[in-house]
């Protein structure tokens, strides 16, 4: 994590994989295809985000085979599980901070926080859809200030920005009205 805890790609990662064994066991192979298949949709083929290892959550004891023997670990046909360590890191990293403004990994932590946000309590999930719309409302005054200070001659800069604002205006609103579905207008 970043010095104010926000993640850093790898963790990205790892909070991909962490969730995807929370919800059931799954064989090496197919879990590093759905972590592939999933961060490549979002932002591309990236050697940061894929060169992470899934042996290094098994030897921090974060997952484990699934039959308890340690033989034959990391062929594709092996079952793995999280462990409750594993769990509670799971947990660390989907409530991590955010930064603004929004990139391809923060849109790759959006999409993993919206994916595994129902394993939270209620006001786990509460609190991290009010930090999202924190962030939209600082989005949109960035934008909004950027704006009032480019001038006249600014070629296209000005209709781009309009449509950048609209659609933070358009995210904001969407995670207002999640919030006010899932427990109270925040």
């Amino acid at each position: 994590m970043l010095r104010d805890s926000a993640l850093i790609p790898s963790e990205a990662v790892r909070l991909a994989a962490l969730g995807i064994l929370a919800e059931r066991p799954r064989r090496y192979g197919e879990l590093a295809g759905e972590i592939r298949h999933f961060v490549s949709r979002l932002v591309g083929p990236s050697l940061d985000l894929m060169g992470s290892s899934l042996e290094l959550l098994r030897h921090e004891g974060l997952i484990e085979r699934s039959g308890g023997d340690a033989a034959g670990y990391t062929t594709p046909e092996t079952e793995i599980r999280i462990t409750p360590a594993g769990l509670r890191e799971f947990e660390a990293l989907l409530t991590a901070p955010l930064r603004g403004p929004i990139h391809d990994l923060g849109k790759l932590v959006i999409a993993l926080k919206l994916r595994f946000l129902h394993r939270l309590p209620q006001p786990g999930q509460m609190a991290q859809i009010e930090m999202l719309i924190e962030i939209y409302e600082g989005e949109v005054a960035r934008l909004r200030d950027l704006k009032s200070r480019v001038g006249a001659n600014s070629g296209n800069l000005a209709p781009w920005l309009d449509h950048e604002i609209a659609q933070a205006e358009e995210r904001l609103a969407w995670f207002r009205a999640l919030g006010g579905r899932i427990g109270g207008a925040p």
